[in-house]
């Protein structure tokens, strides 16, 4: 069982912001993405380029289970929480949403490289929130507004962390 699991959408900050909390509590960092990589020997975007979003979607919970068993930080891919074993999965961690206004979304994805947000990255990040804010409440116990400095957020991170683990 990790000690948190950071969800949200696309350019939420899930991994930069889990790679800093996991350094300030000296802690182990997975993002499911590199999980996946490892699992697949292929990378997400290059996956679902070549199988399509559903195909990436049965392989993700199982990259999901492994980063879960073997890390205490661990960053998800935006979309996991669409599949309800995924889903299953967080609901027995303590998961927390990272969200922010859409207008930082989009200038924080704007120099990756993700192919579910199209040649439109604003209209895409829209319709995904429509689609998954709903998903991630349903499985994070704390939301969190993550568009401040980090180091903010990293704080507010590691105190929830904590008081869990002390109520626990």
């Amino acid at each position: 069982m990790a000690d948190v699991v950071l969800v949200g959408l696309p350019g939420s900050g899930k991994t930069t912001t889990g790679r800093a909390l996991a350094s300030t509590l000296e802690r182990a960092f997975v993002d499911a993405d590199d999980a996946f990589f490892d699992r697949e020997h292929v990378s997400v975007q290059d996956y679902l380029r070549a199988h399509g979003e559903s195909a990436f979607r049965e392989r993700e919970v199982q990259a999901l289970a492994q980063a879960l068993s073997g890390a205490s930080i661990v960053a998800t891919g935006g979309g996991v929480v669409t599949t309800l074993a995924a889903r299953q999965l967080l609901r027995h961690e303590l998961t927390v949403w990272l969200d922010c206004p859409d207008e930082i979304l989009v200038t924080r994805v704007l120099d990756g490289d993700r192919p579910l947000l199209d040649d439109d990255p604003a209209q895409r990040l829209s319709e995904l929130r429509r689609q998954r804010d709903s998903l991630y409440a349903e499985v994070s116990r704390f939301k969190v507004d993550s568009s401040g400095p980090l180091d903010q957020l990293v704080l507010q991170l590691r105190d929830i962390v904590e008081n869990a683990q002390a109520s626990s």
